[in-house]
């Protein structure tokens, strides 16, 4: 069944313009569940694939532990895979059929308020090479709502720092213009100028604006552990990953009055509803400050 995945994996890359992250999702779900089922149906025949073997399988990975939001995730790739296989004529019946998707309940982003965001910016060491490249790169996300991979993919030829803007390709490879103001384009033009040329292997030719001890450009896991590195040095308490400052950027620009429209197309979200989530983020974070401040809270 390997390379009927293959098949699908392609064709998500083809047809739809999938990104890497999501096509990763993907194999690794579609993994799962035939490992599951060639091991107790001792066949990898998708024919053979029936509604109870697609049920059991659920009740196996909540008894294993798997959240709710990730078997809505398993059933969405096995059904975007079996009809996958009906279409291209592999298989001759639905077995998804009168399998509903479990509803989840709604997780809230964690954002950050506006003094832990500074408390943040605050930590890297700017007396170092790399204390540079980590402010530019703080500063740079809470500037434009950029995803974790689109900061560590973006390339040089995306600057347009004269002008006050950046460019980068999102999900579905939909590019987006994102103005910059002065802070984040003063951090990112002194990391440019006085510390990315000491970071450069002249053995690569790194297109990448963020390059790691190698010179190679950064990856998401290494950005990942500076992040953590830095949340600890600046004593914020609550979990932080690197998409917090994407949710704070989004929530702090709801908050000083910028319009639902605009946070959207700043995000790259395809979808508005996605972008409302923020407002409930604001109006929970309102009432916060009502109670703490208003003297008949």
């Amino acid at each position: 069944m390997n390379e009927l995945i293959d098949d699908f994996l392609h064709f998500l890359t083809v047809e739809r313009g999938l990104s890497e992250n999501t096509l990763t999702a993907y194999k690794r779900d579609l993994h799962y569940f035939t490992c599951y089922f060639k091991e107790n149906s001792h066949s990898e025949d998708p024919e053979k694939i029936k509604r109870t073997d697609i049920v059991s399988f659920l009740a196996y990975a909540r008894e294993d532990g798997k959240s709710a939001r990730t078997i809505a995730r398993y059933i969405a790739s096995i059904r975007s895979f079996l009809h996958f296989l009906l279409q291209d004529q592999k298989m001759t019946h639905d077995p998804m059929l009168q399998i509903e998707t479990p509803k989840q309940a709604k997780v809230l982003p964690k954002v950050l308020s506006f003094h832990e965001v500074e408390k943040l910016l605050e930590a890297p060491d700017t007396s170092t090479p790399f204390g540079i490249r980590d402010l530019a790169m703080l500063e740079l996300l809470y500037a434009t709502g950029l995803r974790v991979t689109e900061l560590v993919k973006l390339k040089m030829d995306d600057l347009h720092l004269h002008m006050g803007f950046i460019q980068t390709i999102g999900k579905g490879d939909k590019e987006r213009i994102i103005p910059l103001g002065k802070i984040a384009t003063t951090a990112l033009t002194n990391y440019l100028e006085h510390a990315r040329p000491k970071l450069r292997n002249k053995a690569y030719r790194s297109e990448e604006v963020f390059l790691n001890h190698h010179g190679k450009g950064l990856t998401r896991q290494g950005f990942w552990k500076i992040l953590k590195k830095l949340a600890l040095n600046s004593g914020i308490e609550k979990p932080i990953t690197p998409h917090t400052l994407r949710h704070s950027f989004a929530t702090h620009l709801l908050e000083n009055g910028a319009d639902l429209r605009s946070v959207q197309e700043l995000l790259g979200h395809a979808d508005i509803s996605t972008t409302q989530i923020y407002t409930h983020v604001t109006k929970l974070r309102l009432k916060d400050v009502y109670k703490e401040f208003h003297p008949r809270a």
